[in-house]
Parts: C-alpha cells; sequence; structure tokens
C-alpha cells in the first residue's frame, strides 16, 4: 500500500505551524503561513511524538502496588507495573474515595501548571481542577514561580486595578518607538522569550518590533549583555547580580538631592514621599558612591544616567527575572518609586513597565475574551504560595506568613499533578525528592516520564496536543488557530479529558463534570459562547465550521492598549487608585503594619544571603544566574533537535568568562562539576564576554538526572540542584531560583552517558495487595 502524507495546521505556546504526517507519524514541521518571523522552537516536536521516554500505557509504582498507601522513600528509584486503564483508574477512584473519606478534601492537592498545552479546551490545569471540583474540591496554589512578587507586590504599590494595568497590559512596542527617547532596562530586554506567550504567538514580529526603536536609547543593566536584543543596539550596564535596587535607590536620591525630581507630579499622585525619602538621605545615604561599591557601576555612571532619565522621555523596565531572588520584592518597589520621581507616569511610551523582554505578549496589542472552559466552584479555601510546595509537605498543621495572612499548612495526603514538572521548575531538587517522599500517594498525567512522573504512585499516559482537536490563542494574538489532530496517540495515551471522565463516572460525578459532552462537542460549545460574546459586542464571527475548515480566524477586538495609570493621572480625583490613600504607594503603611522584617513598606536595600558581596562568596566565589532556556520553553521537548543542537556532549552548557576560565584552567566543551552546598551538577563550558566577571550563566530546562549520585546530583545540568527554596519575602512568597552561589571544576572522570530521557525499570510481576 502507497504510503499517504498530509498537512495539519497546529499551534503550541511558542507559535503556530504546519506539520505534516505520513503513516501515522509526524515527520516535518514547517511555519504556519501566519507567522512572518517563526520561531526555531517549532522544530523541537517532530522527535517528541514517538521519543522512547513517552508513556505507553498506565503503569502503578511497585512499591504503592505492594503495600498500598502511605509514605515512601523509595519514589525516584523504585520499578513500575504496567496495568491495564481500567485497572488503574479502578485503584485511583478507590484511593480518592478513602482520602476524601478519611481525611476531607483539603488533603488533597491539585498541582498544575499553565503551560502544559496552548489549547483553549485540553488545558491541563482547567481540565484537573475542572475535575477535583466535580468532586468536592482542594487544596490549590496561588500566582507562579514565574512572577509571584509581582503579582503580590504590585496591587500594594499600584491598587488590584493600576497593577493589572501595569503588569498585564503595559504599552505596546509601537507606542513605546513613537514616544520614548530613552529605555533603562533593568534586567534587559532578552529576545529569546519574546518568542513564547501562553496560548502561543502565531504572528511573530519580535525583529521588526525591535528594529523600530532604532531611535529610542537603550541602557541594559544586566550581569548578562545578550539580555539586551541585539535589534536595541543596547548599552551594557554590567552589574553584580543582585544589586538593582541599590542602583534604582541611588539614581531616585540623584533625584531628589539635585532638584531633578517632578515634585508636582510626586506631590499629587504619590503616597510616602516623605519616608523614602528619609530612607534616602537619613543613615547610610543612598548615594551613587554607596551603590557603586554594591553593584560594581563607577558612580559616575550612575550619576549621569539618572540626570539624563530626567532630561527627556523615559521609560523605566523591569524585568521578571529581577524579583525572582530573595527580597524580590524589591526590584518592583524601588523601580515604580525611581518612575514616580521622574513624574512620567501614565504618559505614552513613558513611566514604568514590567516584562518586556520576559514574554512574548508583553508590547502586544490587546485582545478580548478567549473560549475558556470553567472550572467549577472549589468547596475548599486552603491554598499556599505556588512555590511553597515543599513547606506544606514538611509542616502538615504549621502556619506561615504570606501578603498579611497566616496560611495553615494542610495534611496532605495525595497529590494530584496533570501538566508541568516541579523538578524543572522547583529549586532544591533534593529537598523536593524527599519532601515528595511524605504524601500516601501521587498520581501524575503524563506523555513522558518526567522527572516528576518518576516520583509518582500512579502513571496514566497522556496525549501530546498534536494527538488531539484543539483551539489555541493567545493574550494580544491576532488568530486563533485550529489544532487539528497530526498523528493518533502513541501506545495506550488518552486525552487527560477522557481519563477524568471515566473517573467521574466511578465516583458518581460524570454529569458535574462532562456534562455530557465529549470533546468535540466541548470545543463546538465554547466556540459558541464565545462567537456569541463577540457578537452581542457589535462584532461578526464565523460560525465553527467556517473556522476549522479555513484552520485559523483573525481576532476581532485587538487594540492598542493605553498607558498604564493613565486614567489616574488625568484625574486622580476621579479615577482614584484602589490603594489605603487612592495614590501611588511608594510607602505601605499596610505592609509596614504587617511587621515582616523581610519586606517594610517601602523600596529598601536588604543584603541577600547569597551575593557577590556576602560571607559565603569565599567559598563559593562565581554567582550563578539560572535564567530561562533560548532553545525551548521551559523543560518541555528538551529531547527535540533543537534544544538538543544547544547541547555539548549531551549536556547543557554554563557560560563562563574568560577570566574566570583561565583562573580556573577551563576551556570550551571542557565538563564541568558546578557545586555548592544544596547539590551539583555537570555542564559543558562554552567561554564568552558576554557574562559579568565572576558570574556564571546556566539556563534551566535540562531534565532531572540523578542517576549517577557519585559523580553530581544531575548529569545532565539542571541547575535547580544548586538554587535555594526559600520564599522571596514574607509578603509574597515568590521562587528565588534565578540566583545562586557556587563554585566549578574540571570533571576529569568518565563522562556518564544522560539517563534523563530513558524510561524508569518495569516490574513484570508484583504480588498486588488488593484485588
Amino acid at each position: 500500500m502507497a504510503s499517504t502524507s498530509r498537512e495539519v495546521p497546529h499551534s503550541s505556546h511558542w507559535g503556530a505551524f504546519v506539520a505534516t504526517a505520513q503513516d501515522g507519524r509526524i515527520v516535518g514541521v514547517e511555519p504556519h503561513p501566519v507567522d512572518p518571523e517563526p520561531s526555531p522552537l517549532i522544530g523541537n516536536v517532530v522527535d517528541a511524538h514517538r521519543h522512547r521516554s513517552r508513556i505507553k500505557q498506565p503503569y502503578v509504582r511497585a512499591g504503592w502496588l505492594s503495600a498500598g498507601p502511605g509514605p515512601d522513600s523509595r519514589r525516584g528509584s523504585d520499578s513500575y507495573v504496567p496495568v491495564s486503564w481500567s485497572k488503574a483508574l479502578d485503584l485511583l477512584a478507590g484511593e480518592l474515595s478513602r482520602v476524601k473519606e478519611s481525611y476531607g478534601n483539603r488533603a488533597i492537592f491539585g498541582g498544575s501548571y499553565g503551560w502544559g498545552s496552548a489549547g483553549r479546551f485540553h488545558h491541563a490545569q482547567s481540565q484537573v481542577h475542572r475535575f477535583l471540583n466535580s468532586i468536592g474540591g482542594y487544596t490549590r496554589s496561588v500566582n507562579n514561580y514565574s512572577n509571584a512578587a509581582s503579582e503580590v507586590t504590585l496591587p500594594r504599590i499600584l491598587g488590584p486595578a493600576g497593577g493589572h494595568q501595569v503588569f498585564r497590559q503595559g504599552m505596546s512596542w509601537k507606542t513605546i518607538a513613537a514616544n520614548t527617547d530613552l529605555i533603562v532596562a533593568f534586567g534587559g530586554v532578552r529576545r529569546s522569550n519574546l518568542a513564547v506567550a501562553p496560548g502561543g504567538l502565531s504572528e511573530h514580529r519580535i525583529g521588526s518590533e525591535l528594529s523600530a526603536l532604532h531611535n529610542v536609547e537603550v541602557v541594559s543593566i544586566s550581569p548578562l549583555a545578550d539580555d539586551a536584543a541585539s535589534e536595541l543596539n543596547a548599552r551594557w550596564v554590567p552589574t553584580i547580580p543582585g544589586t538593582d535596587v541599590a542602583i534604582m535607590l541611588a539614581m531616585t536620591w540623584v533625584l531628589v538631592t539635585e532638584g531633578l525630581a517632578d515634585r508636582s507630579f510626586v506631590d499629587r499622585y504619590v503616597a510616602g514621599a516623605d519616608m523614602v525619602e528619609k530612607y534616602l538621605t537619613g543613615g547610610v545615604a543612598k548615594t551613587p558612591e554607596w551603590a557603586a561599591e554594591l553593584s560594581g557601576v563607577p558612580a559616575d555612571e550612575i550619576r549621569t544616567l539618572a540626570r539624563r532619565m530626567a532630561s527627556c522621555r523615559t521609560l523605566v523596565t523591569t524585568s521578571w527575572s529581577l524579583q525572582r531572588i530573595q527580597y524580590g520584592e524589591q526590584s518592583l518597589w524601588a523601580g515604580l518609586t525611581l518612575a514616580a520621581y521622574l513624574g512620567q507616569i501614565g504618559l505614552p511610551g513613558r513611566g514604568f513597565g514590567h516584562g518586556y523582554g520576559s514574554i512574548g505578549d508583553a508590547g502586544k496589542p490587546l485582545s478580548g475574551p478567549l473560549p475558556t472552559l470553567r472550572q467549577g466552584r472549589n468547596e475548599v479555601s486552603d491554598f499556599i504560595p505556588c512555590a511553597r510546595i515543599v513547606d506544606m509537605l514538611e509542616r502538615p498543621g504549621e502556619s506561615g506568613d504570606f501578603n498579611g495572612h497566616r496560611l495553615s499548612y494542610p495534611d496532605t495526603r495525595l497529590i494530584y499533578w496533570v501538566g508541568g514538572n516541579p523538578f524543572h521548575h522547583h529549586q532544591d531538587l533534593q529537598r523536593l525528592t524527599r519532601a515528595l517522599a511524605k504524601p500516601d500517594t501521587i498520581v501524575v498525567h503524563e506523555p513522558f516520564w518526567t522527572g516528576m512522573a518518576k516520583h509518582a504512585d500512579i502513571v496514566l499516559p497522556a496525549t501530546l496536543t498534536i494527538e488531539r482537536d484543539d483551539m489555541g490563542a493567545g493574550r494580544g494574538d491576532p488568530y486563533l488557530i485550529a489544532m487539528k489532530q497530526v498523528v493518533p496517540p502513541v501506545g495506550q495515551a488518552r486525552d487527560d479529558y477522557d481519563i477524568f471522565g471515566d473517573l467521574a463516572s466511578r465516583l458518581g460525578v460524570y454529569q458535574e463534570f462532562t456534562e455530557r459532552r465529549d470533546s468535540a462537542a466541548w470545543l463546538r460549545k465554547l466556540y459558541g459562547n464565545w462567537q456569541q460574546s463577540w457578537r452581542r459586542r457589535g462584532h461578526e464571527v464565523p460560525d465553527f465550521d467556517v473556522f476549522w475548515e479555513t484552520g485559523n480566524i483573525r481576532l476581532p477586538g485587538l487594540r492598542e492598549p493605553d498607558p498604564p495609570l493613565a486614567d489616574f493621572v488625568a484625574d486622580p480625583d476621579k479615577h482614584p487608585l484602589n490603594t489605603p490613600s487612592g495614590r501611588i504607594e511608594i510607602f505601605s503603611e499596610t505592609v509596614a503594619g504587617f511587621g515582616y522584617a523581610d519586606c517594610p513598606g517601602h523600596a529598601a536595600w536588604l543584603e541577600p544571603e547569597e551575593w557577590l558581596g556576602s560571607e559565603l562568596a569565599q567559598r563559593f566565589p562565581l554567582h550563578l544566574i539560572a535564567n530561562q532556556p533560548a532553545r525551548k520553553l521551559h523543560s518541555q521537548l528538551d529531547m527535540g533537535a533543537h534544544s538538543m543542537a544547544g547541547k555539548t556532549h549531551g549536556r547543557e552548557r554554563v557560560r563562563v568568562h574568560p577570566t574566570d576560565c583561565a583562573s580556573r584552567g577551563l576551556s570550551d566543551g571542557d565538563v564541568v562539576r558546578i557545586f555548592n552546598d544544596r547539590g551539583s551538577c555537570l555542564a559543558a563550558v562554552e567561554s564568552t564576554v558576554d557574562v559579568r566577571v565572576g558570574v556564571v550563566q546556566l539556563s534551566t530546562g535540562a531534565w532531572y538526572d540523578p542517576s549517577r549520585p557519585d559523580i553530581a546530583t544531575c548529569i545532565h545540568g539542571n541547575p535547580n540542584v544548586l538554587t535555594t527554596d526559600r520564599g522571596t519575602s514574607s509578603l509574597a512568597q515568590g521562587c528565588t531560583g534565578q540566583h545562586a552561589l557556587v563554585e566549578i571544576s574540571r570533571y576529569t572522570g568518565e563522562l556518564p552517558a544522560v539517563a534523563a530521557f530513558d524510561p524508569p525499570s518495569f516490574a513484570g510481576c508484583v504480588a498486588e495487595r488488593r484485588s
């Protein structure tokens, strides 16, 4: 029989594409016709489909199957027993019922992350939360690993609506190009991050958007030269990591003491200036000389730049990376304080921006509503900050601070994880491994044998997006893309929705969860609801069949966002901020009243425990930056060709300054052991002047490989074996995984083979505790 091939449109968080399928296999991908500047990340898709790391049928961990639920330190090293779908779902339904009846729904933790799929229906986070809500609820997490400090801090300074305008709306690159003389970018504007956005970017225009800023002066303040996209022709100010707040405070000191501050703006729109100025000028004055000692940036350069900012149309931006450190809240507070004293907030192209260069939808037009699956009502009120899962597992019944509240940690008996891999996102992976030994049961839906799947008790094989129908669109993206099924599922993989539907039937909530619709009916339902919402707004949207046949439609209602806080600045009496004072609170009496020693009520320099000025740097003299990878989204499809092309000797590359290489006798391509008191990993050296002396950079995303603990905690190059699992502060409890102090040395032994993508061992027959 002759082979047949067909081309199918699909989409992902990193862009739309057209896949070629032949005889049930995906054999190629090409950019979607609507994308003028496609991301090379689409090249990772082909290799994933039938990779050896795919989970092809349900499995149960041997120790759990023989001994039943309970804490078990063998998670992560135990073998797995293949079982039928019927057997796996019966066991899982029984365990969910046991936990509910014995401990209540708060003992179930619903873990997920929003990056599992760009699809509007097969969105892993929505699916698992909808299911768990249908059986009575679950303990949830709030915020995320990327920007938790931002999500908590901005509403304290600007109010919820004002914080949303800065965080989720911002200004477009088009507005900035037309109205800005100077961008001072703390943390830079990193190009690789601009290719990715939740729900996808079907129309990338990164190069043209940034090139349009050719008349804008850009200053990038960062330890990494390439934190500024090449199109910006930015001036690089290499700074000691973690000292951005000191520079911002010193710039504000210059504005205040040299009469350059916009006093009329401060007096009318700002609350707390007296407290801030007392801090700036009293005690140890926050002068450029003071900041120079901390940051390594010359005092004259800080002073000159502050004066330049006051003389022209200036936009101050901070990247998300700045708040992923200890005391990360302070970068938000200090940046907004600096912008307030410049007095340009609320004006086109000026003021304060957050997230430019951190994610692809920053700087894009605003879109209207998108098709969305309702998750239902959660009857459990308990929650934890996203990055505090280990605290929850280690401290049941204890409490912790968060945003002015005391949270009680539940006694978690069952973790249900769908979408996401905490062995990518979380820090101090040895501590995470110990904590995952504590619950009675861990359940995972996964297409691949990731680190989390290898620590689960019940492992259910889930489909990839290319193995099902869906529709995708992101915030500010101009197209809704038909994500048509490209290839059949591998093995016995099933959609999350179908898995939950069968579980719901066993638990007596089939009607509540499914509303008696299959996936195809749900797609039509979500599209129809969305279509009607736009028709009520006066926009005509084609019927579903037209959309599906065409493969994409241009979204209605795209608009240029107004400058954040424009209404407030135009009339603060008519449009006050939703803060206690109604103004920008560069000092918050509310936050000060919480009494947090690690987060006062205004921007402050708080010395991190790990930075190049600390005592710990005597033992670990290199500052590691663990930023987002350029060749994949998080750890997704790490086995893909584009991702693998960025590795050396099969493992991640660590970038090191030639001076630091020379002092350690290192050359390009050498495999080194990177270590501190928390762990170690192997990586291959890339010598470059694009990192500051004393700084090394190792991106996240390598699949965790602890297969040779005699050599390193991870032999593949996962930096989260090195990063610390502490909250940003008692206010936000965000992730601090961007920074760590380390040392490196050449690895001289026989290079171990990477086993990150290998399945675990399988047991053919285990005595089962239950029939």
